[in-house]
């Protein structure tokens, strides 16, 4: 009997009472516009069904679901991981629930995802995809939906952002490595639509060459590890000496492969061959040699995130831009560790 009283709805409620489900509400939320013998009715078919009111009831009543909507490129990164449990822990503590929404680095695909936020009718929206650009976020904008914004620097009234700065730090990285004497040349791994983040990352990179005046190359990698790997223990075969350089990866997946490659195929690390993760997380202890990287904790992101976005639903939000300083942890994967 208690396994049915669990699945007792307010939908049941209100048909066993024969009421309007607004009316239910009022009454589990102690509102007025209910008589007293209606009152006395649906609390009396409340106790009778075991009903325990949920989010929905209060939703009712207050007009608003308590629900995110969260885009996202995928799950599957690790960073990502670590957003969405920072997003998680604050949405938990102050009464939100999340629907998570996820892309594969296609802005049709982000543009769909966004219509889906629209029509689920959620509270606000948190969107972290590196393929939507202002004009894409002011669609949401335009529905009054209350929106945080990661990775770039957008703002309206329903809007606020909070950005990553990389490229500053890569750039001190560069800049300090050939100061104390590294002769190796750098290549930047570039993926093909790795997202705004990457792209202005190389572009700092191939800025402070041309300011130093040294020669660098840029490849072309999949977003795989299993391809990246395979590709470059090829390379690396085929002409050990031109292989020796300092290579700039995008995760530490791919900077992980590079480094078992050159391992694989006699070269040492960081002897031979030096690698750099632009965007590290746990896995960068994890791997041998350990992989120097630039951090920013995307947990912490998260929470921010999600504390912005209840400020901003609760029209709270004083500052609406917050930015992120990668620093650098140089590990044994660099030249000096």
């Amino acid at each position: 009997m208690n396994n049915l009283k669990d699945r007792v709805t307010i939908y049941q409620v209100a048909q066993a009472a024969g009421v309007s489900l607004a009316t239910v509400s009022r009454v589990i939320n102690n509102q007025g516009n209910v008589t007293p013998a209606t009152r006395q009715k649906v609390e009396a078919t409340i106790k009778k069904l075991g009903y325990k009111p949920s989010g929905l009831a209060q939703a009712l009543a207050t007009n608003k679901t308590t629900n995110i909507g969260v885009i996202i490129p995928s799950a599957n990164y690790v960073y990502i991981s670590n957003l969405l449990s920072g997003i998680s822990e604050v949405a938990k503590q102050k009464g939100f629930v999340l629907t998570l929404f996820t892309t594969s680095h296609s802005r049709e695909e982000a543009l769909s995802m966004i219509e889906k936020v629209i029509t689920t009718h959620v509270d606000g929206a948190i969107v972290f995809d590196d393929e939507l650009g202002a004009e894409d976020i002011a669609t949401i904008n335009s529905y009054s939906v209350p929106t945080i914004v990661i990775g770039n620097t957008i703002t309206g009234d329903k809007v606020g952002s909070i950005h990553f700065s990389y490229g500053d730090e890569l750039k001190n990285i560069i800049r300090t490595y050939y100061k104390e004497g590294g002769d190796k040349e750098m290549t930047f791994v570039h993926v093909h639509d790795g997202g705004r983040l990457l792209t202005h990352c190389e572009h700092c990179f191939i800025e402070v060459h041309k300011e130093l005046g040294k020669e660098y190359r840029v490849t072309n990698c999949d977003d795989s590890y299993t391809h990246t790997y395979a590709d470059f223990v090829e390379a690396f075969k085929k002409d050990p000496a031109a292989a020796r350089g300092y290579y700039v990866a995008y995760r530490d997946s791919l900077a992980a492969a590079i480094e078992n490659a050159a391992t694989d195929a006699g070269l040492a690390v960081p002897g031979d061959v030096e690698v750099l993760s632009l965007v590290g997380t746990k896995y960068a202890n994890i791997v041998r040699p350990t992989l120097s990287s630039l951090q920013i904790d995307m947990s912490e992101v998260g929470k921010r995130a999600m504390l912005m976005l209840i400020d901003l639903i609760n029209n709270n939000l004083e500052e609406k831009t917050c930015r992120f300083e990668a620093h650098y942890v140089a590990r044994a994967s660099t030249r000096g560790e």
